[in-house]
């Protein structure tokens, strides 16, 4: 059965996200990486998320960039806004303070602060290649306090560049699709992180302001950590249920964004989802948004169209979709 036949059978009424084993990614035995292709497969049409376990990240990688998440919050407003993405850039890299954002429309605004940052090398080298990100070309910023902030956040992001760059294989495998299909598709990765901070909030789940507002994402996926011990996220199946997605120790969280499911002609979910944080205690969480090279086209792939499910989506570059959506969402 093709995976355009096969999207007829998928049952989008989860309970629950499943957890995967990255153990068998890098297998030299490809009847293990075609296993764990598989897995993700079925994980990518019928919940549109996934946990990762045996992802390859560091603890101590991970306790670093926490502590400095947590000394950058706890600054005053005024030192943080120095570094105002609207203010001072056009890339949309910066610190972003509470409610500039509104994702969900009719809501009043998204209750978490977010820093927000793309590629650039820990030790910079005259010799790198150049990038070219349209949009979001151009210099990242850093803030002046704590130290070691920037150090440890590019740590981290390189860190979850790997996990990432791990994945496309096991993605174009599940779609079958020749294992390096990506490749020269990825060789420059947009790949923008933001270090968000969710204060505690009370009130009814359902006010017009929470940490971030139901939506999807825009990028192929996302590598997400969760503080420990801190329930926010919620996944919204196909019976309107919001689902709980609380952290599990020593995993990461994979969501789809909207341009997989281009990609994939909606055989592949991006689900909604939102983040509520009413723990009483402040939040950390570290999205980083992963996807294609910037000029890349993204049009359906011929494995996900048939004359039953021919293609819904016209050509257009990454760059150009992800320009569209953090417009909308910040202006």
């Amino acid at each position: 059965m093709s995976l355009a036949e096969s999207a007829s059978a998928t049952n989008g009424a989860f309970q629950d996200i499943p957890v995967i084993d990255l153990s068998s990614a890098t297998s030299p035995n490809e009847s293990e990486r075609k296993a764990l292709a598989q897995q993700i497969r079925d994980a990518c049409m019928n919940v549109g998320f996934f946990y990762v376990k045996n992802h390859g990240i560091p603890p101590e990688c991970i306790d670093d960039v926490l502590e400095v998440s947590k000394e950058y919050y706890s600054l005053p407003i005024e030192e943080k806004m120095k570094l105002h993405h609207k203010s001072l850039v056009t890339n949309f890299r910066g610190y972003s303070p509470l409610l500039d954002a509104n994702i969900e429309p009719g809501n009043a605004g998204d209750n978490h602060e977010g820093f927000e940052f793309s590629w650039e090398e820990l030790v910079p080298n005259a010799n790198d290649e150049k990038r070219h990100d349209g949009a979001m070309a151009g210099a990242n910023v850093w803030p002046e306090r704590p130290e070691g902030y920037r150090e440890a956040m590019l740590k981290y992001y390189h860190a979850a560049i790997a996990v990432g760059k791990m994945l496309f294989p096991l993605f174009a495998l599940s779609l079958n699709l020749p294992e390096r299909y990506f490749d020269d598709k990825t060789r420059n990765s947009a790949a923008l992180m933001n270090a968000l901070h969710y204060p505690p909030q009370t009130g009814p789940v359902d006010d017009r302001v929470v940490g971030i507002g139901a939506h999807t994402d825009f990028e192929c996926f996302t590598i997400l950590w969760q503080q420990p011990g801190i329930q926010a996220l919620q996944v919204l199946n196909s019976e309107k249920i919001w689902i709980n997605a609380p952290p599990i120790e020593g995993t990461l969280v994979i969501n789809l964004g909207d341009q997989f499911t281009r990609w994939t002609n909606d055989i592949f979910k991006s689900t909604v989802h939102r983040a509520v944080n009413r723990n009483g205690v402040d939040r950390y969480s570290i999205p980083l948004f992963f996807g294609t090279d910037y000029d890349v086209n993204i049009e359906p792939i011929a494995s996900c169209v048939s004359a039953e499910r021919p293609a819904r989506y016209e050509p257009i570059t990454a760059g150009e979709y992800v320009n569209q959506r953090l417009k909308a969402m910040y202006y």
